[in-house]
């Protein structure tokens, strides 16, 4: 059984570094992902990337706060349904969606898949539904809130049933942060999205300024950190210098 992979990048942000890692300085531009997984009983993504709307107005979209604070460059062609209809798949076709989190960045493109399952941690969608918190972390239903079925999660999750495709809770960024374990024919992926931005992150162990639990990001990082040294290949959420090496899609990574 052949489980294939393709990276794609949907746009890119630019804020302040040091928002988003410590001791971070100047500006830095990010690459945002997004993951097609092609398993012969079905085709999942994970996360979607911004919406379509931050391509002529970032701010009626995003508000003036968010919009302040990162400079969106995102191309008509870009948008995630784009992508995946350039490579030969159709966005009506995809069975699953997993968000890793709802952050403008990551489910921004929900809309453009509109018959998949969305599977997402339920401490991540209770998050979502309460005014308050969904106000405090800058999430917007209008992006995750579309109606999908729903697969909520407690915790590590079997998508597929053979161990090829796992949700594992690496909980802190925020409330039911998730990343995604892949078994290719290579080895072992993680896809730690933004339970780790940067290579950094890990290595030297620099949060960004502002995360909903400290000690359970760091307890994710451990967990990151012990997969990799199992031999895992831990795929960096943001970081420009890892993404300059990733295979683009129609290119799977092997």
């Amino acid at each position: 059984m052949t489980i294939r992979l393709y990276a794609f990048t949907c746009g890119t942000v630019t804020g302040e570094f040091g928002r988003l890692m410590e001791g971070g300085e100047g500006d830095i531009t990010l690459p945002i992902p997004v993951y097609l997984i092609d398993h012969p009983n079905g085709m999942a993504l994970f996360d979607t990337g911004l919406h379509p709307d931050c391509q002529q107005d970032p701010a009626g979209r995003l508000g003036a706060r968010l919009a302040g604070l990162f400079r969106i460059t995102f191309a008509a062609g870009e948008e995630v349904s784009a992508r995946i209809e350039a490579i030969g798949r159709d966005p009506a076709k995809i069975d699953l969606l997993i968000n890793s989190h709802f952050h403008f960045d990551h489910v921004g493109g929900n809309a453009l898949i509109p018959n998949a399952t969305m599977l997402v941690q339920r401490r991540e969608w209770d998050a979502g539904m309460d005014p308050d918190t969904a106000a405090q972390h800058g999430y917007d239903p209008r992006d995750f809130d579309l109606g999908h079925k729903l697969r909520l999660l407690d915790g590590e999750h079997d998508v597929f049933g053979d161990g090829s495709v796992v949700c594992l809770p690496t909980y802190g960024h925020t409330a039911g942060h998730q990343s995604l374990r892949l078994r290719l024919d290579s080895g072992d992926v993680v896809l730690a999205a933004d339970s780790c931005y940067f290579c950094r992150t890990l290595r030297e162990r620099r949060l960004p300024r502002y995360v909903h639990d400290r000690e359970a990001m760091l307890a994710s990082l451990d967990r990151l950190g012990a997969l990799e040294r199992q031999g895992a290949r831990i795929f960096f959420g943001h970081d420009p210098e890892f993404w300059r090496g990733v295979p683009q899609a129609p290119t799977p990574i092997v």
